[in-house]
């Protein structure tokens, strides 16, 4: 009986801790000074087959985030990857060991979205990126688009998503992180995990880390 109410109170304990460590995570300002010159990034850009599970840095999530789709044009609220008709439609939803996040670019935070290890949703049949410590994942909001047949909103999501993963690969090439473009992730539970509506398309996804030694 007293090792029962120990374990009981010790899964309190940890879950309180857990569930503090699980809130809204104030992102650094990015530092626009670091990382290789374009051209040298271009050489280096390649689709990694290999990834750390060592954690990133706040100061690597922070910049990776913000070159992926930040803004960085505070006046006009533009982006740094361009979007159809300027819909910024693609979300990024952050995917690490303690649970889903969602990128708020104007605020510079990580709104929680569902506590808990989500990345083999993402992972598919290659169940070794799940030990990525970050999966970025592009999903487009086809409904900020102000016109157009679902047909076209679709090719243009499709287009904005491709955009932002290649931020993501050539920030990733310039500081000398891994990644690789991925389509394969499975739709029905990360619908249902994200709370997705039918106008959001979960369309690509990156795995990040640090380069495997």
């Amino acid at each position: 009986m007293r090792r029962l109410l120990c374990f009981l109170v010790l899964s309190t304990m940890l879950g309180g801790l857990f569930a503090q460590e699980f809130k809204i995570l104030t992102l650094n300002q990015p530092d626009k000074t670091r990382g290789l010159p374009v051209m040298q990034a271009l050489e280096k850009r390649a689709s990694a087959d290999a990834f750390s599970n060592k954690k990133l840095s706040l100061r690597d999530l922070s910049d990776l985030l913000w070159a992926a789709n930040g803004i960085n044009r505070p006046e006009l609220k533009k982006r740094t990857a361009p979007s159809a008709l300027n819909a910024q439609d693609i979300d990024v939803y952050v995917f690490m060991e303690e649970g889903i996040y969602l990128y708020n670019a104007t605020g510079n935070i990580l709104n929680p979205v569902a506590a808990g290890d989500y990345r083999l949703l993402l992972a598919g049949r290659q169940t070794d990126i799940a030990d990525s410590p970050v999966i970025l994942l592009l999903v487009s909001d086809i409904s900020r688009f102000s016109s157009g047949e679902n047909s076209s909103k679709l090719t243009w999501a499709a287009m904005d998503a491709g955009i932002v993963s290649q931020n993501i690969a050539i920030f990733c090439a310039s500081v000398g992180l891994n990644t690789r473009p991925r389509v394969s992730m499975d739709m029905v539970k990360l619908r249902d995990v994200l709370k997705l509506k039918d106008f959001q398309y979960p369309l690509l996804n990156n795995p990040v880390s640090y380069p495997v030694k």
